[in-house]
């Protein structure tokens, strides 16, 4: 039988495809997380509220004023053109009160000494300890506001972990980056191994490096599309399957920020496979003689 004949640019790939797309699936998934994590961090943030307790014995005119006033401040949240303020009776903190504490105070006090309260929402922007300051002091100046309150120690904590989890992550996307590179290189240059003398052969007659690396190139181009496309479909289905078994997930869903991430993570599959590929064969196409046995 005759022995099938070397063709440049043909090397087995199937290692390099299976490398590229397991190294892209586990960026991709650091980029869902980080994308996720990021909506997560705003509905935390868009939904702490902010009490504004109010004088007692406002009449229903005073209170509506006041609601006027404050959804006209820029800190407060709106969602779909409706600001977040949302007024709590003396009697529904009572009754909040009570189910919290299990501790019933009506039965030994003649009135209810709790006050009437909006609930205020904030941009997300606002979250900040020196700003949610500020935004306090703004809302004690208004007429018929007697105190705000708001927990100082839960937004320092979030703030704090919020900080630390990014910083986690973001070093270890840059470490995974570092050895998907070294991977690939290392992977590419074994698999190109098989065409060092091919390539000497292509050099001795005169082909120019260009015209020897081109088709290597073109393939490791196309194999860093096909493993982004593939990687891409991976991670769409694990993101199917988590929101299956978990719907609620379905509210954190940002198809448009999903879309760039895949969209990137293709192009940066394309990208690795011709550094990748360019890097190798240029080793080979620098080697002596005696380097390449």
């Amino acid at each position: 039988m005759a022995r099938k004949k070397k063709k440049v640019g043909m090397y087995p790939s199937g290692m390099i495809l299976f490398s590229l797309t397991l190294a892209l699936f586990l960026i991709g998934f650091c980029g869902m997380l980080a994308v996720q994590s990021k909506r997560l961090v705003t509905f935390i943030r868009e939904n702490y509220e902010m009490r504004a307790f109010l004088d007692k014995d406002l009449s229903k005119a005073q209170s509506e004023t006041l609601f006027k006033t404050l959804a006209d401040e820029p800190f407060v949240l709106k969602t779909n053109g409706q600001p977040q303020i949302t007024l709590v009776s003396k009697d529904e903190a009572a009754k909040e009160f009570v189910a919290e504490t299990k501790e019933d105070f009506s039965k030994f006090l003649d009135e209810n000494p709790l006050r009437d309260s909006y609930r205020i929402k904030l941009n997300e922007e606002y979250f900040e300890e020196s700003k949610l300051a500020t935004v306090k002091q703004d809302i004690e100046k208004i007429d018929g506001i007697f105190e705000v309150v708001y927990q100082e120690n839960l937004v320092d904590s979030i703030n704090r972990n919020i900080t630390r989890i990014y910083m986690v992550m973001s070093a270890f996307a840059l470490v995974l980056l570092v050895i998907i590179v070294v991977l690939m290189n290392n992977t590419i240059r074994l698999a190109l191994h098989s065409q060092r003398m091919l390539i000497r052969s292509m050099q001795l007659v005169g082909a120019t490096n260009s015209f020897i690396t081109r088709p290597f190139l073109g393939r490791g181009i196309w194999q860093g599309f096909l493993a982004g496309i593939i990687a891409v479909m991976l991670l769409l289905t694990a993101l199917q399957i988590a929101i299956r078994s978990l719907p609620e997930l379905a509210a954190f869903q940002e198809y448009e920020k999903l879309v760039l991430l895949w969209g990137g993570l293709v192009g940066l599959g394309v990208v690795i496979g011709f550094l990748s590929t360019f890097q190798a064969v240029n080793r080979y196409l620098g080697l002596s003689l005696d380097d390449l046995h």
